[in-house]
């Protein structure tokens, strides 16, 4: 259908019998001939596909086990954030995307977001299924590129290997998937000048459109409501796909994206008075100089090929380069400020510059073979991958400054002592490539994993995971090596009726760490266990998905350190490990559609977490839930939502600073001026409420309320 991206492909067969049919027809007397109906053979429906569905759910997720299972079938808590939702919600960045993910806590001081998830700190994402380490604080990724998120919650350490128990975050890309000319184009105006404009086309590149292209280009420039801040980006991506045959297929493609930000805040604004009270400034206040920047730039060049040997038996083999650049230049003042005069006295302040380049390489090979078993469906997978991301440069500039005395009223940085001016001068340091760099780490694992139907109504999905872990720097410094991590997964799903399954699961990570015992051995990595039940259900004829989950997350071996005790022969710090970090909870979360006009995207969850009995990351809410409800009729559509956060907080004593709970509600509205043409209205924070993003003994202010107009053509 024109304007809509063709997922499902005719077997060569239909247009055979189409041809043969004409022929006989056109031969004999068609007065005596009965017409019978046409029969369609269609390729496999990709279901994970959420592009061109309309819908806030998606029938398969593949990011726990790399089967390709419905979400009532993974035993796990699975979240899709499908490019409907996206759209309607106007998310265009992974940052955005955090804010909205129910049981996510996303504190933040400047540039870099810190991501928690029931109670520990996701330190890795993935892309089309192959996990990266490299950082994604500061790294806000565009998501004009992206068909779909797919989250899973807590460990999930089957397909990814090393990282924390926290939760898995899967962008898989938009892909080549149409056979005629097709796309869309969008431009944007927002609050503080924020422009946006992207052109996104799909185009056959042969007759019968086996060859297909795909490219998206997009630029946005915007300020913000803090003062001197500006960000620009630019993105570019191109993929192209081949189906070979009718059992080889192939794809190639590649992206970029530039993201310069200038007027950075390296820190929040200082939370006390030198008396001790809080300050309360204007949001727009930041402690930091037009002159600092915060720019990376990022490229990744992936491919891949599935070749059907026999039997429905698919080997899949896919590669990605990435290399991320940084290149910033930061300003810190530190102390409190002084309530008569309103300035701070800035002996700490600091002027930092660096440059970073980072380059990873990932591959991943896998079979997956379907069978049948005591007449019940079954599939395996087993697999190898590799990853290797080298830290290739690390260079620096430093200066440190006393003296002089910065002024929070008008101008927050009319500084005394002249000082500003030499800031925008920073030398690089002698020997500023630091000596441990260029440094590396390498992953490889071996993996098998299976979904078997034991019964008519019980199945189970298993797997393992054989993991190696080594980290190399150029002087030596830091060096460990770990081998032969087992990594199991185990899940029993239940259907107790027709649209409603039991499920429980046994799931773990590692973390490899750098603190050693006193013999001078590294410690062994953390262990992440995570033990989840719940029930799943699929309602209104499989539109809407629903899951309640209750959760049990256990870490061992975590260092602690000894006092008084130092690695021997050294001066360095020892410690032990210990097994006193647990986090409880439950989490609900429905999303889908419950009929034709109403689409729901819903999630509450509670969650504790402690170390040997005392609360653990404070500044993460305990409970946090978030709703987004559309109507749509005829050309219009409508939206509403509120997002929650309970209390959090960091420090103790005189150094306390809390964020109470906190209700922010957003809104939407959308009409299509006709077949091709829509607009769309978003705003974000109606009640513009104040809150803190970050708290410490320097704070960050949230978004006041802002609103965006986009227009999108389609054909």
């Amino acid at each position: 259908m024109k304007g809509s991206f063709a997922r499902n492909r005719f077997h060569p067969l239909v247009i055979a019998i189409s041809a043969v049919s004409a022929n006989v027809a056109y031969a004999e007397d068609t007065s005596n001939i009965q017409t019978l109906p046409v029969i369609t053979i269609e390729a496999e429906e990709d279901t994970s596909v959420t592009e061109g569905t309309g819908s806030y759910t998606a029938k398969s997720a593949s990011t726990a086990t790399k089967l390709n299972l419905s979400l009532r079938e993974t035993p796990q808590t699975v979240k899709v954030l499908t490019q409907e939702y996206l759209e309607d919600r106007n998310l265009s960045s992974l940052q955005d995307v955090f804010n909205t993910i129910t049981g996510v806590s996303t504190p933040r001081t400047d540039e870099r977001q810190n991501v928690y998830a029931r109670g520990f700190q996701v330190d890795y994402y993935l892309v089309d299924g192959m996990p990266s380490t490299t950082n994604m604080g500061s790294n806000d990724l565009d998501l004009g590129i992206y068909d779909r998120i797919e989250i899973i919650k807590g460990a999930n350490g089957l397909t990814t290997g090393a990282g924390n128990p926290a939760m898995a975050t899967n962008l898989i890309r938009k892909r080549a998937n149409s056979k005629e000319f097709t796309g869309n184009l969008n431009t944007s105006y927002g609050s503080w000048n924020a422009w946006s404009t992207s052109a996104d086309l799909s185009a056959p590149l042969n007759q019968d459109g086996s060859l297909r292209g795909r490219i998206y280009l997009k630029h946005s420039d915007e300020d913000s409501f803090m003062d001197s801040y500006h960000k620009e980006r630019n993105v570019a991506y191109g993929t192209v796909d081949w189906d070979i045959s009718d059992k080889t297929s192939a794809y190639l493609g590649a992206t970029y994206q530039e993201l310069n930000r200038s007027g950075v805040r390296w820190g929040g604004i200082p939370a006390f008075y030198t008396d001790g009270t809080r300050t309360n400034f204007s949001r727009s206040l930041t402690v930091s100089a037009p002159w600092t920047y915060w720019n990376q730039d990022d490229v990744m060049v992936f491919a891949g090929i599935k070749q059907n040997l026999f039997n429905d038996i698919k080997l899949n083999i896919a590669y990605t380069w990435r290399q991320t650049e940084m290149d910033t230049q930061l300003l810190n003042v530190g102390g409190q400020i002084d309530k008569a005069t309103n300035t701070s006295a800035f002996s700490n302040t600091s002027v930092w510059k660096a440059q970073q380049e980072n380059v990873e390489n990932n591959i991943d090979i896998y079979l997956n073979a379907p069978f049948t078993l005591f007449n019940q469906p079954q599939e395996i997978i087993v697999g190898g991958s590799w990853n290797k991301n080298e830290a290739t440069k690390y260079k620096y500039g430093g200066s440190y400054y006393a003296g002089g005395a910065a002024s929070y009223l008008e101008n927050p940085f009319s500084y005394t002592s002249g000082v500003g001016n030499l800031l925008k001068e920073i030398p690089w340091q002698p020997g500023s490539y630091l000596n441990q760099y260029p440094s590396n780490t390498t992953q490889s694992g071996f993996y098998l994993a299976g979904k078997f139907q034991l019964l008519d109504h019980l199945k189970t999905v298993a797997g393992v995971r054989l993991s190696n872990w080594k980290y190399e720097s150029v002087t030596g410094s830091g060096n460990r090596e770990f081998k032969n991590e087992v990594t199991p997964y185990f899940g029993v799903i239940y259907d107790v009726a027709q649209n409603h399954s039991l499920y429980a699961s046994y799931t773990d990570i590692f973390k490899p760490q750098d603190k050693r015992k006193t013999d001078g051995n590294y410690l062994d990595p953390i262990l992440g266990k995570q033990y989840e039940t719940g029930l799943k259900s699929q309602w209104f004829d499989n539109r809407l998905n629903t899951a309640f989950s209750i959760f049990r997350i256990e870490q061992s071996n975590y260092a602690e350190k000894i006092d008084g005790v130092f690695v021997q022969n050294s001066s360095e710090q020892a410690y032990r490990g210990v097994d006193n970090v647990k986090s409880e909870g439950f989490e609900f979360e429905a999303d889908g559609e419950i009929n034709d006009n109403w689409s729901v995207n819903f999630g509450i969850a509670n969650f504790e977490a402690k170390s040997q009995g005392v609360k653990v990351n404070t500044n993460n809410s305990r409970t946090s839930s978030n709703l987004f409800v559309k109507y749509k009729t005829g050309k219009w559509k409508a939206g509403a939502g509120v997002s929650y956060k309970s209390k959090y907080y960091n420090g103790t004593g005189v150094n306390y600073v809390e964020q109470k709970a906190v209700t922010l509600a957003n809104a939407m509205l959308g009409y299509e001026l006709d077949q091709n043409i829509s607009i769309q209205a978003n705003i974000e924070n109606i009640f513009d409420k104040k809150y803190y993003e970050g708290v410490g003994t320097s704070v960050s202010y949230g978004e006041p309320r802002n609103a965006t107009l986009t227009l999108r053509y389609k054909f």
